[in-house]
């Protein structure tokens, strides 16, 4: 299944995301990651939608999206023309002998300790899904006690954006 990433400016008003999430139920549509916040300029926010399907699905999606009132622009995001990133926190348990493991794993990632108790650390990394991921997968030895991410926020590289 192919993933893309549309950007989308909306006003910034109370139940716009649920028409927008709405709107995807209503039509069987398959949001893959969805994240919501504030743009440069007041009134209006940026949401970035990872949409799973192809072609066709896109297309639909944006006609749908189009439609709403609230929404104010469309942009379908290229993968070699975007610069998306993703938030993890990520709890981990560390008994005395294994914390030296998971912190020695945190710097070879760049991860941020954010949180330390005696029994956890709580490990805060920014990067794109597949980075995200591999941390995670070496880290899942330690045992995980607790993990979110957010869904991908993206701009376009360079001068390219989505400006009015």
């Amino acid at each position: 299944m192919n993933h893309t990433t549309l950007s989308v400016l909306v006003d910034d008003r109370a139940g716009v995301l649920t028409r927008i999430a709405g709107l995807f139920a209503r039509r069987g549509f398959n949001i893959a990651s969805l994240a919501v916040g504030g743009t440069e300029r007041p009134g209006i926010s940026r949401m970035t939608i990872v949409v799973d399907g192809d072609d066709a699905v896109v297309e639909q999606v944006k006609k749908q999206l189009s439609k709403l009132v609230d929404v104010q622009r469309i942009e379908q995001l290229e993968s070699t023309e975007t610069l998306g990133r993703e938030l993890m926190l990520v709890k981990v348990n560390t008994e005395q002998a294994g914390r030296a493991a998971v912190l020695e794993v945190a710097g070879i990632f760049r991860a941020n300790i954010v949180d330390v108790s005696l029994t956890t650390v709580t490990l805060e990394m920014t990067g794109t899904g597949d980075k995200l991921q591999a941390l995670y997968d070496l880290l899942v030895p330690f045992g995980i006690v607790e993990l979110t991410r957010t869904g991908m926020i993206a701009l376009q590289r360079g001068d390219k954006c989505i400006c009015d």
